[in-house]
């Protein structure tokens, strides 16, 4: 099979693809058509079938791996496919691994990592809190490995949610050092907590999308209702600590209008949303530049970063 990231504007494409969205529609001139979106382990594509009661056009459904052919076009910048023909492919046909996109780093690795930091936290509360989680609820583990970070921004992925988490834990483990004054454990302790919420508000792959939790609540808050939750479980866990901890997470996203329902008012909450929003943005960026492999151009405007960008020369 020819994978997403290797089609250009142009193509024919015959082969099969996870069919991760569908939707149908219809044109200003009242004609119906259907929005696809096509995914395998490389990335994902924008599908259209203009004509889906054409002969050729099979019946399928949303998580259906479907062979499609189409050609490939470009609209508004971004790639898309026009799909000609498609029908639903049988199981022997295809390997789920090729379609579902997974870290580049070993989830026992990632955990070994995970452990070492949470080995290294010496307040007793703290330290019991994230062992209950991390170690004795083999269910969250199971799902905290397994989970992404985001629906499309940045690592979005199998693993990304761990991934993110220690990129985050490891930017701030060196605040903690270049600045004393920072409280390590509150600091390590947010920081592999911040996102678990996102175990609840998207779902697990193939769909990896919102949840009507995830969309009523956001994963700020669920987060920080599944550590209150935790601290209560944890006899005499000091007040004041869980409160401050607590804020760190609903803080973590900075600003309000970015989410965060609370602004950073503790150190360590600032240090947090510092290397949360620095991970992101370069993992994003490393993302949109391992798309474009070796193009030294510049690539447009980006309404993440709000500028043009290209890659740095060699």
């Amino acid at each position: 099979m020819r994978f997403l990231n290797e089609l250009h504007e142009g193509d024919r494409i015959n082969g099969i693809y996870l069919c991760k969205q569908k939707q149908s529609a219809v044109t200003k001139n009242g004609k119906p058509y259907e929005n696809i979106i096509l995914q395998d382990k490389t990335g994902i594509m924008d599908g259209k079938i203009w004509d889906p009661n054409s002969l050729g056009i099979d019946d399928f459904d949303a998580l259906d791996y479907i062979d499609v052919v189409g050609d490939v076009t470009s609209f508004a910048g971004a790639m898309q496919l026009n799909i000609k023909r498609v029908r639903k492919a049988a199981e022997d046909e295809y390997d789920p691994a090729d379609y579902l996109p997974v870290s580049e780093n070993s989830t026992d690795d990632m955990y070994s990592q995970l452990r070492a930091f949470i080995d290294s936290v010496e307040n007793t509360y703290l330290s019991a809190l994230l062992k209950k989680l991390f170690v004795e609820d083999e269910a969250f583990v199971k799902a905290f490995e397994g989970h992404s970070a985001a629906k499309t921004v940045h690592h979005g992925f199998i693993g990304g949610l761990m991934e993110h988490t220690l990129g985050v834990t490891r930017l701030c483990d060196y605040m903690s050092k270049a600045y004393p004054v920072i409280n390590r454990d509150l600091l390590i302790t947010a920081s592999l907590l911040h996102d678990i919420g996102k175990t609840k508000e998207l779902s697990a792959f193939p769909l990896n999308d919102y949840t009507d939790e995830g969309q009523l609540l956001g994963h700020i808050y669920m987060g920080a209702q599944m550590i209150n939750d935790l601290a209560h479980q944890i006899p005499e866990f000091p007040e004041v600590l869980k409160n401050e901890l607590i804020h760190c997470i609903l803080s973590h996203h900075g600003e309000l209008e970015y989410g965060s329902p609370k602004k950073p008012a503790l150190m360590e909450a600032m240090a947090l949303n510092l290397a949360d929003n620095t991970d992101a943005r370069m993992e994003t960026m490393t993302e949109i530049f391992d798309r474009s492999e070796d193009n030294l151009e510049w690539l447009g405007f980006n309404r993440i970063f709000e500028s043009n960008i290209r890659r740095t020369s060699k």
